[in-house]
């Protein structure tokens, strides 16, 4: 989420550069940060590795899934990484092991001021994906977020134990809005851009329902999207 008053730095997408997907000869697969994770997911599909579909899931690219951890329906991108290749603040590219960074749930941490550029991830030839496996995610999800309309997707991690929807539900807070910003019908833990809402609505929401939930349940809720920028002046 970026605020209102913008970023005062430069902004690398990658898009439509980092992209390429290749199965190497021992087997495991080069992905570049801009690929989408559903396009790993069905380039797994297609080459029968295992393991890749949670990633049909996951509304985002593999490099965002790199550094929180993404995952869904059970699977982390973490458990999958052999190897990443990351870019320094000056340029330096390193080639860096799992065993550099601590993963955890929605969190990863590793050497500072580096960014990830590519990754080296390991599939299962021996339990191929499954075309209606994936199929059966995305409708999952179709019936279950409101795809339709803009978002940053999960606004909260789950605490131990409970999950963030349930405990927003709870609270009262479904359809709840503040400006353009408004707490989903369909799934609680999204907040969707109903009507021109600004990026200060959004956070505004965003407060408004850890506040609630720690009065309600006494339970802190943590953000898993990241906000960025400056306040509007």
């Amino acid at each position: 989420l970026v605020r209102d008053g913008g970023f005062r730095g430069q902004v690398i997408a990658p898009l439509y550069a980092l992209k390429q997907i290749e199965l190497q000869v021992d087997g495991n697969l080069y992905v570049e940060c801009g690929s989408s994770c559903a396009r790993l997911a069905k380039f797994c599909q297609k080459k029968n590795l295992g393991g890749a579909d949670f990633f049909a899931g996951i509304p985002g690219t593999v490099g965002g899934a790199l550094a929180m951890n993404a995952g869904a329906h059970g699977g982390e991108t973490w458990e999958r990484v052999e190897s990443v290749r990351t870019i320094s603040r000056h340029g330096g590219l390193h080639v860096r092991a799992p065993s550099e960074y601590t993963v955890g749930y929605r969190s990863v941490t590793g050497p500072a001021n580096e960014w990830f550029v590519e990754a080296t991830l390991a599939f299962d030839p021996e339990r191929p994906s499954s075309a209606e496996r994936m199929s059966a995610m995305l409708e999952r999800r179709k019936a279950t977020q409101p795809l339709g309309l803009p978002s940053c997707g999960s606004v909260f991690r789950n605490p131990p134990g409970d999950h963030a929807a349930r405990l927003i539900e709870a609270a009262g807070l479904k359809g709840f809005s503040i400006g353009g910003a408004e707490v989903s019908d369909k799934h609680a833990n999204f907040i969707i851009n109903r009507n021109r809402a600004t990026a200060t609505d959004i956070e505004r929401l965003i407060e408004h329902v850890q506040q609630t939930v720690s009065d309600v349940h006494g339970v802190d809720l943590v953000h898993e999207v990241r906000i960025v920028g400056e306040a509007p002046a």
